[in-house]
């Protein structure tokens, strides 16, 4: 099986995303001493699960297609959830 290197890089890079985030949690999680999820880390979610399903798309695997783009669903939830949190609130 002949590996294209582009898709290779791809594929690594979106792995390397995905990573970070467990050590970003980690790190924060030490910092403040309890477990925490930061908001770094819904977004390295994002793009690692995004660049990941490209890759997946890219290689024809359909259990890769559905398991990174029904994570990513729950990444962009969760976003939207800290991102609603944040707006400004209209007096009641």
């Amino acid at each position: 099986m002949e590996i294209d290197k582009t898709w290779l890089v791809v594929g690594l890079l979106g792995q390397a995303l995905f990573s970070a985030r467990f050590v970003v949690q980690w790190l924060y999680s030490e910092k403040v001493k309890k477990s925490v999820i930061p908001t770094a880390f819904w977004y390295f979610s994002v793009g690692g699960g995004a660049t990941l399903l490209a890759y997946a798309i890219h290689r024809q695997d359909p259990v890769f297609i559905i398991g990174q783009g029904a994570g990513l669903f729950v990444y962009f939830r969760n976003l939207q959830f800290l991102w609603r949190d944040k707006s400004p609130k209209a007096p009641e």
